[in-house]
């Protein structure tokens, strides 16, 4: 085969520093926004950005040409910057990540369940809400590293 052809969803999700609740309502749509166009940029285009006031979820199409690391860090390093210009100079996201690949027939399940954060987040916290996707996926981890 002489060409090379994917098709990568993944779901991204990350934090605050320390869980920190500094991503206010009227900035939100902003760094939204600008999280979409780093996307662009880096040819993995957003099909749904959303989060609370702690955190952030992603569903990306992943360029073929790009490892994961490198794009979670364009995203984080490119938005924190652009969060400094918008008044809050000690803005930092937490050092981790999680990263799920998501198949196409769960799309509109993970787009839905992005456009819903402010609704989740009534009833539970982000660690609990990153555990359980942690347990979805069946990924190994050790509780004293997960959070900063």
């Amino acid at each position: 085969m002489p060409q090379s052809l994917a098709k990568l969803l993944v779901h991204l999700i990350f934090s605050t520093k320390n869980r920190e609740p500094c991503i206010d309502p009227e900035v939100r749509p902003h760094l939204h926004a600008y999280l979409v166009g780093i996307l662009d940029r880096l040819n993995c285009p957003s099909q749904q950005t959303g989060g609370v006031a702690d955190h952030v979820h992603i569903l990306f199409l992943q360029a073929r040409t790009l490892a994961c690391s490198d794009v979670v860090e364009e995203v984080k390093k490119g938005s924190s910057k652009w969060m400094k210009t918008q008044g809050v100079p000690q803005f930092t996201w937490q050092a981790g990540y999680g990263a799920f690949s998501v198949g196409e027939s769960q799309a509109a399940a993970v787009v839905r369940y992005i456009q819903g954060q402010n609704g989740h987040h009534q009833h539970l916290s982000f660690q609990d809400e990153f555990r359980r996707f942690l347990e979805k996926y069946r990924v190994a981890y050790d509780e004293r590293y997960v959070w900063d």
